[in-house]
């Protein structure tokens, strides 16, 4: 047998190990016991190894840095007699108190964002994660479901009966449009609550109404659509949202009906986006006359985006069928789960006309490869055993007691305030357009005069709020064009008490202003 030593590209790599990425060739000579503690020491003193973790076992990080295994032995009794790590039989070394690290300068303290920065007239397309980022003790911004609700037995279950008949094939790529599990129990749900008769293969799943709207901006782009009217007031996030994909947002008004459709159809824009079932803010609901128009302008070449973003959550009307149901081909319908459960999910569903749904999977595809197979395989499992119809029960009930509670809040504290949008929904909108009177607020030290004149606006209330530790959002936002002042106050989230001591202090911030 040949005894040549192997040439250079047939020598084996350089021994080293994964754990803390050691290599002895940084040990000087005769000195690798001490360089292989102070290695470790360091790692266990910034919590690259934590206390409560395990190092690896002497036979194989001793193998794995192609030394004897002494050489660790040693470095592991230096850190037991410094009291770092300890020996526990099968349980191997475990860390059990970290050095003192070098002290370093404590950062500077980060400036709290000033209130009224945070409400600038024209707010730029960070705003949300800006206000969402300052400190409140009572959060009544709209769009927040109660978190607190979130059904963790349900999802458990759900999810134990997932994983125990899940095959591995299921854990690879799979359809853009989401798992067939999902596809089939989102057609089922629509079917059941909103009327939509859907093939689960025209489902597309996608991460909530935001992806929706990005895709559809793809989509529709290539077509000649780039212009898609929106409410007036609607949605200043979707309108944001729209516009960073290119797409202009003229605004058509809404009234006590709903959508003006002959100002859509006098305006010549293409497409439209809007909450039939519940407007956002307004919460009216589109009446049947504007709903015939609306299905006559789409019929003549129209193209309707259905935002139904919280149709679930009603209480003292009767359901209101989706558009689409009505009109397939000339409507694109979107939902999500992000109000029923939690908007973390990042989990909901589009449905676009036959001529538009390549071009849809296509962007999906391009996006993301489709969402995250597991929690569409738990929420398929929910909808289907009944627990999500269940959920959508007990919020119902909690969401009444709340919205009544906010009422109740603001006929004591702000009796001069006009509410808008109880019957169903998330959130109340208020407009303070009436004057405010003496006796009009609960201390009556407020002097004759009204919110249109220019005195104060929306903003500077919401402002003047957040520094006392309310947080509301301004009805401005999410105008285009002129309106009446007013605040969006969302109540799924929060108690009973934290909705009348959040509605006190905006009375008692509205008072303040009023004083100037």
């Amino acid at each position: 047998m040949s005894r040549a030593k192997p040439r250079a590209p047939e020598r084996s790599i350089t021994a080293g190990s994964d754990f803390l990425h050691l290599t002895i060739t940084d040990a000087p000579p005769g000195g690798r016991a001490d360089w292989l503690a102070g290695r470790l020491r360091q790692a266990i003193a910034d919590g690259r190894v934590p206390v409560g973790g395990r190092l690896p076992a002497t036979r194989v990080l001793a193998a794995d840095l192609g030394v004897s295994r002494g050489v660790v032995t040693e470095a592991y009794q230096r850190l037991t007699e410094e009291g770092h790590v300890t020996g526990r039989g099968r349980a191997g070394t475990v860390v059990v108190a970290a050095p003192p690290a070098p002290a370093t300068p404590a950062p500077a303290p980060a400036a709290a964002p000033v209130p009224t920065a945070l409400f600038p007239p024209a707010p730029g397309s960070d705003i949300f994660d800006a206000v969402r980022a300052a400190s409140a003790t009572i959060d009544l911004t709209p769009g927040v479901p109660d978190l607190a609700a979130f059904p963790r037995a349900d999802w458990l279950r759900a999810e134990r009966a997932v994983l125990r008949h899940l095959a591995a094939a299921d854990l690879g790529y799979g359809d853009p449009c989401g798992a067939p599990a999902l596809r089939r129990a989102v057609a089922a749900w629509l079917a059941r609550s909103r009327g939509i008769a859907v093939d689960p293969g025209e489902v597309i799943i996608v991460a909530g109404v935001s992806q929706a709207l990005g895709l559809l901006a793809q989509a529709l782009g290539p077509t000649g659509i780039d212009r898609i009217a929106v409410e007036d007031p609607g949605s200043l996030g979707v309108r944001q949202h729209l516009n960073n994909w290119r797409v202009d947002t003229p605004p058509i008004a809404v009234d006590d009906a709903g959508l003006l459709v002959d100002e859509l159809a006098a305006s010549g824009v293409p497409a439209v986006m809007l909450t039939p079932a519940h407007q956002f803010p307004t919460g009216v609901v589109l009446d049947g006359d504007r709903r015939r128009q609306l299905v006559e302008w789409a019929r003549s070449g129209g193209l309707i985006i259905e935002d139904d973003y919280d149709a679930e959550h009603r209480y003292d009307r009767p359901p209101v069928p989706a558009l689409r149901g009505l009109l397939p081909e000339q409507v694109c319908y979107a939902g999500s789960v992000s109000k029923l459960l939690a908007p973390a999910l990042r989990v909901g569903w589009l449905l676009v006309p036959a001529r538009h749904r390549e071009a849809v999977v296509a962007a999906k595809r391009n996006a993301d490869l489709g969402n995250a197979v597991l929690p569409q395989l738990v929420l398929a499992e929910l909808m289907t055993s009944g627990a999500l119809e269940r959920q959508l029960r007990l919020l119902r009930r909690r969401h009444i007691r709340r919205r009544d509670a906010m009422i109740a809040a603001l006929t004591r504290h702000l009796p001069g305030a006009t509410v808008h949008g109880a019957a169903a929904g998330l959130h109340l909108m208020i407009t303070l357009d009436g004057d405010l009177t003496d006796g009009d607020l609960t201390d009556g030290d407020l002097t004759d005069g009204d919110l249109t004149d220019g005195e104060l606006t929306d903003g500077e209330l919401a402002a003047a709020t957040l520094a006392r530790g309310v947080k509301v959002q301004p009805l401005s936002w999410h105008c285009q064009r002129p309106y009446p002042p007013g605040l969006v106050l969302g109540y799924a989230a929060r108690t009973a008490t934290e909705i009348e001591d959040g509605v006190a202090t905006i009375a008692s911030a509205l008072r303040q202003l009023r004083k100037r």
